[in-house]
């Protein structure tokens, strides 16, 4: 498996909102970080702050900039250390890095994808509460 290459194949996908937020993730946005509560609706993300209408991209994903103009784009997070649980645990399957077309993903990871999982699994350690399986 290779290291993440910040392609945004996952934040873009799941950047619409579709996410799982906690409560007390909403809950502590409105108290210490206003500003990304301003895109929260109705307990729900990513909605415009002045229209109201949700967003079709998180409002948090930026392009890194370039040193050179052919380069792909790198994406980042601006939020990072604040960002949805959902963007914290992901990715969890392999089988989900597969679908999503995951750049970490190898040949070898396809041959052995049992290995893949246990190496994802000890990757994301730190990402992951405690209570996951």
């Amino acid at each position: 498996m290779k290291n993440c290459n910040q392609c945004g194949k996952c934040c873009i996908k799941y950047g619409d909102g579709d996410l799982s937020e906690t409560q007390e993730e909403i809950d502590l946005w409105e108290i210490f970080n206003p500003d990304i509560f301003d895109y929260v609706k109705n307990n729900e993300i990513w909605f415009d702050p002045k229209s109201g209408v949700r967003l079709k991209r998180c409002p948090f994903l930026d392009i890194a900039p370039k040193i050179k103009p052919s380069e792909k784009d790198k994406y980042t997070c601006s939020i990072y250390l604040d960002r949805p649980e959902d963007c914290r645990h992901y990715p969890s399957l392999i089988a989900e890095m597969v679908r999503d077309e995951c750049e970490m993903i190898e040949v070898s990871d396809l041959k052995n994808p049992k290995k893949a999982q246990e190496k994802l699994d000890i990757l994301m350690l730190d990402s992951r509460p405690s209570s996951y399986p």
